[in-house]
Parts: structure tokens; C-alpha cells; sequence
């Protein structure tokens, strides 16, 4: 079924959770394993705006389609993590704008340099790098819905599940958008799976990775998807990119767990 973006774009809104007794954190309060993975969740939803920045120097800019979910994606996503700075906040762990500040700065010169390199690459490439780029985020998102499936399920907090319920309906939004034109791009170009299969293959990470420091990282990855069950939810992310036009085999997010000593 085609993704309807005009539907999308004048059903987007900001994620709701004022309705929420939130008070209820301050007697029944999270463990430090789930407010530590809540951080980073958090931290990589405001990071969002620096995704949207790098893609907007792309051939991605020139798609009225893509631009147009990725206006609201991006609204959607800074919501998410309002949202999720509630929840720390009611743990007394402040996400201010200093806070997400200083997390860009200390990227450097890494961070500086990402829009031009991605403008020299997507360039040359030409318009199968928009098939490279939904096919990646994607990955991103079905990545993102997992987690916070998984989370849900390991933490069974009435709040915070009815809370990632929520965002996780809006994910699902954001991978049928992302699926949809990657399956449809990919189809119509080999070159483009080619690109797509190498760039998975060789630069593809966990979502937050580049940002987050590596420990942070490990942290979440070792929490969601360590186990059986939380290695389930890894291959169910790479069994959803292997059906994906000329991806077939592809297991980027378990060889990001074996590379990171994550047990099954």
C-alpha cells in the first residue's frame, strides 16, 4: 500500500503525554538501567535536526515528497524526546538545551565536517543516493521502534509503557514512510542496491553511534538486546532490510551486536 503523505502530513503531532500521571514516577521510579537507556533514547531524538541537516544538502532536498515528511519527522521526533526528558526530569535528571549543546560540541570537528562530506558523496552519487538515504533511515527506524518495544516489554511501568506506546505508533509511521520509498527506489535502480548494500555493509551503526559515547552505546545495546529474546528483536531488524530489492543476507544489526560482545 503507497504511503499517503499528505495524509501524514495533516495528521502529524507532537506526541501526547500531559494526560500521563507522571507523578507516579516519584513513588514507583525506574531502575538505573532503564533511566540510563531513557537518556540516550532522549538525547538521539533531539539529535534528530543534525540528521535532517546533513540530508538536506543531498539530492533528498529536491523530492517534495521527502521533504515533506521529513518537516514533520523532525517535529515529531523532538517531541519524542520532550517527552522522554519528562520522564528524566520526574528522576531528577535535567535534559536542558545546555545539556543537548554541549553534546554537539563535543563532536568537533566530526560534526562540522558530516554536511560537506555528505554533500560531496550524495552528489556524485547523484539521485540513487535518496534510495541510500531511506533505505538508511529505514534501518534507523525500525531500529527505533524495536528498542522501544524492547524496553516496554523489560519495564512494564504502566506509565512509561503507555508513554512508548505512543511514540512507537509514531515510528511505525516513520518506517512505512521510509520503507516504502526505499522498496520502490531500489526496484528501480541496481545501482542503487549496489550503493545501498555497501554502505550498510561498511558504515551502517546502532542508532546514536557517532554521537553517543561508545560505552552508551554498549550500555542499551547489552540492556534491549542481549538474550535470546533481545536477540530476536536484532534479527527481526535485519530480516525486515534482507527483503528490502537487492539486500538479501544483510545482518547489520547483529554483526554490530557480535562486533560489540552482546550476548545471545
Amino acid at each position: 500500500m503507497a504511503f499517503d503523505i499528505r495524509d501524514y502530513t495533516r495528521t502529524s503531532q507532537a506526541v501526547q503525554w500531559q494526560d500521563l500521571p507522571l507523578d507516579e514516577f516519584r513513588t514507583d521510579p525506574l531502575p538505573p538501567d532503564t533511566l540510563r537507556s531513557l537518556r540516550y533514547m532522549c538525547d538521539v531524538e533531539y539529535h534528530t535536526v543534525c540528521y535532517l541537516r546533513d540530508m538536506l544538502v543531498t539530492p533528498s532536498h529536491k523530492d517534495p515528497q521527502v521533504t515533506a515528511f521529513m518537516t514533520m519527522w523532525n517535529m515529531e521526533e523532538f517531541w519524542h524526546g520532550e517527552a522522554l526528558a519528562e520522564v528524566l526530569n520526574m528522576h531528577g535528571q535535567s535534559i536542558d538545551y545546555d545539556h543537548l549543546k554541549s553534546t554537539r560540541l563535543k563532536l568537533g570537528w566530526r560534526d562540522k565536517l558530516d554536511p560537506l562530506k555528505q554533500s560531496l558523496l550524495a552528489n556524485v552519487v547523484g539521485q540513487d543516493w535518496v534510495a541510500v538515504h531511506m533505505i538508511w533511515g529505514a534501518a534507523n527506524e525500525w531500529s527505533a521502534i524495536t528498542a522501544y518495544n524492547r524496553l516496554a516489554e523489560l519495564e512494564r511501568h504502566p506509565v512509561l509503557v503507555e508513554l512508548l506506546k505512543r511514540i512507537a505508533k509514531q515510528e511505525a509511521r516513520h518506517v512505512a514512510f521510509y520503507a516504502t520509498q526505499a522498496r520502490d527506489r531500489l526496484a528501480r535502480s541496481k545501482k542503487a542496491q549496489k550503493i545501498a548494500r555497501f554502505a550498510l555493509r561498511k558504515f551502517w551503526g546502532p542508532v546514536g553511534s557517532g554521537v553517543m559515547d561508545e560505552s552508551e552505546v554498549r550500555h542499551v545495546l547489552r540492556h534491549l538486546m542481549s538474550g535470546p529474546d533481545g536477540r530476536r528483536a536484532a534479527r527481526s531488524i535485519d530480516d525486515h532490510i534482507g527483503k528490502m530489492p537487492g539486500l538479501a543476507g544483510l545482518r547489520i544489526v547483529e554483526n554490530a551486536l557480535d562486533v560489540r560482545g552482546i550476548p545471545a
